[in-house]
């Protein structure tokens, strides 16, 4: 019984151990998950892939806009017309993803060249992403852009 006891109590520290691991591997597995939608993501405005967008996009995404407005899901689709041109660029500078159990917070700097009025206009933005992990699949639930004016 004595053994018992004590094989039960050395699995019992091994689990201890382990669970930490499990942990961080699942968060680690989270955070690569949702680095690799916020690239697919980029990609796909680049393309005009609007159906890509659409399986990224959860269908009640709050999207705030660098000038404040907000649009949803379908304003936001219906605004991409096809792929951008090369004078229309998104290009990410930094992106940081933070794991909170089902909830991702992505957080980076991008900096966009636009041409307007026929002129090509440069800034850069810092956005803050938040996704869920839903149905087994993370999918970007609130997204917000401010620009640097610095």
């Amino acid at each position: 019984m004595k053994l018992r006891v004590c094989s039960i109590a050395a699995i019992a520290v091994m689990l201890s151990f382990a669970l930490p691991l499990n942990a961080q591997e699942d968060e680690a597995a989270a955070r690569a998950q949702v680095l690799a939608l916020e690239k697919a993501w980029n990609q796909a405005y680049k393309l005009g892939d609007t159906k890509a967008l659409g399986a990224i996009l959860d269908n009640g995404i709050i999207l705030v806009e660098d000038d404040g407005t907000l649009k949803t899901k379908a304003d936001f689709l219906s605004s991409i017309t096809g792929p951008t041109s090369n004078e229309e660029q998104v290009a990410p500078e930094s992106l940081t993803v933070h794991v909170f159990g089902k909830t991702a917070i992505a957080v980076g700097v991008i900096a966009v060249k636009v041409k307007e009025h026929g002129k090509t206009i440069s800034r850069r933005e810092r956005f803050i992403d938040t996704w869920i992990f839903k149905n087994g699949t993370w999918v970007c639930i609130a997204t917000d852009a401010t620009p640097i004016t610095h």
